[in-house]
């Protein structure tokens, strides 16, 4: 019998762990605020951007080995990442491994697996026994440390991270049948019919037995994170030409390997939608935050910024989180909004659910901004809802920005476009004083 790991893992250990993070995808459902950038560097959280959540799980959980994948949009993303350093004495790195042609392959990744095949030498120059797999669009705290001792103790090939769902999530998941040992001997991506779902269900009895309540969820949905074996890896990887890792590296491994299920049971999401973004981030403003942004034991990292606290004059604030180096100016009311660096609210604004990602530099006069611009922020007055400000956009002085009309989806217009009943104003967008949503939506259904 294998040894039993039960208390912290020995760092020897974790340094033969290498992780890599798919950050390369074009995140077409976040668009527009994916026009830019890539879905990993999307802003969250008033001063962070997505990716600064499983760098964080990492080095939170001792795993100071990682790459990040990168392929699209991939500028800011690379300027951000490139803030993580670790000191000179110690053998820790944030790598970017970005797409490139080369001379054995002139084509871009073409999918998840591929992207991982592509920088597999990188893994073969290192002493790693382990390879940890992570989406760079999730939002999720989580302790790879219990999920390295899961692999360990069980001797598996594979493990994969999953959480108990119910059956109305069930049919947008992938789902997994597993045996009494946690052993999953079977895969389902998106279960639709009743014959389906009864096939993958697991028993409640089972996941209780496991330490987690299952409260009437009764489906194991995979987290799309994986730790391989370097060896099983290499082979699922050099042996196919599989491009996909939830479409066909996992459903064929599961056959033939030991695959073990890791039971995760806090908060998960994956940032699939601008709805669901919108809703994740507003939440993080709420008195009982589902994923509060405080966690002394379990920070989130960032990039150094070194702005100044920012400056409240008589605004009112309710369920709210200001970043650094605002102001708020007199008469401001924000209620269920997040608001980002640098950013400047002018007097009697009023705010109701809106996310402002803030800038990336000051501007504070009108002579910098040019004759007839607004200044960097919002204006004076201006009223807005639900509604998403990208960086770096200057709207005028009473300015109306609310969708009376409850439009779901429009095209896009020369302010950005709205999805899923959001308003999205795009990056660096220009509107003038008494600038109004309503006039410009026009005859749009």
């Amino acid at each position: 019998m294998n040894k039993q790991y039960t208390g912290a893992l020995d760092k020897d250990l974790l340094k033969r762990v290498v992780v890599m993070i798919l950050g390369g995808g074009r995140g077409t459902r976040l668009y527009p605020l994916t026009k830019y950038r890539s879905k990993p560097a999307v802003p969250i959280g008033s001063k962070y951007r997505l990716i600064d959540i499983p760098l964080s799980n990492c080095i939170n959980s001792g795993l100071e080995q990682i790459y990040v994948l990168t392929q699209f949009n991939s500028a800011s993303l690379h300027h951000h990442v490139h803030s993580y350093t670790f000191d000179s004495f110690n053998r820790g790195f944030v790598e970017i491994l970005a797409a490139q042609q080369r001379n054995d392959n002139e084509t871009w990744y073409q999918g998840t697996a591929d992207a991982v095949r592509r920088n597999f030498d990188y893994i073969h120059q290192r002493d790693v026994d382990y390879v940890l797999i992570l989406s760079g669009d999730q939002l999720y705290r989580m302790d790879f440390g219990q999920m390295i001792k899961t692999h360990l103790n069980a001797d598996a090939d594979v493990t994969i991270s999953s959480v108990p769902v119910t059956k109305e999530q069930a049919p947008s998941l992938g789902i997994m049948q597993i045996d009494a040992s946690g052993k999953v001997i079977g895969f389902l991506e998106k279960p639709q019919t009743e014959e389906e779902l009864r096939h993958v269900r697991t028993e409640p009895d089972w996941i209780e037995k496991m330490g987690i309540p299952a409260r009437g969820r009764d489906y194991m949905a995979s987290m799309g994170i994986y730790l391989f074996n370097r060896k099983v890896l290499s082979d699922a990887l050099t042996l196919t030409d599989y491009t996909d890792f939830g479409k066909e590296v996992f459903p064929a491994v599961f056959r033939s390997k030991h695959v073990q299920v890791h039971l995760f049971d806090g908060y998960w999401e994956d940032i699939g939608t601008i709805r669901s973004f919108f809703e994740a981030n507003i939440n993080m403003a709420s008195q009982n935050p589902a994923f509060p942004l405080i966690s002394p034991r379990w920070p989130i990292y960032t990039e150094h910024r070194f702005l100044p606290p920012s400056q409240i004059n008589g605004a009112t604030i309710k369920n709210s989180i200001v970043s650094d180096g605002c102001l708020v100016e007199e008469g401001a009311v924000l209620e269920n909004c997040l608001i980002g660096v640098r950013c400047h609210i002018g007097k009697n604004v009023r705010l109701k659910n809106v996310i402002v990602m803030g800038s990336d530099y000051f501007l504070t006069n009108g002579k910098a901004a040019g004759a007839g611009v607004p200044l960097m922020g919002i204006g004076a007055g201006s009223i807005i809802e639900e509604t998403i400000i990208d960086k770096n956009c200057m709207i005028g002085e009473n300015a109306r920005i609310i969708n009376d009309r409850n439009i779901q989806k429009t095209a896009e217009m020369e302010f950005g476009m709205i999805r899923d009943g959001v308003v999205c104003i795009n990056k660096d967008t220009v509107l003038p004083d008494h600038w109004s949503l309503t006039k410009a939506l026009g005859n749009a259904r």
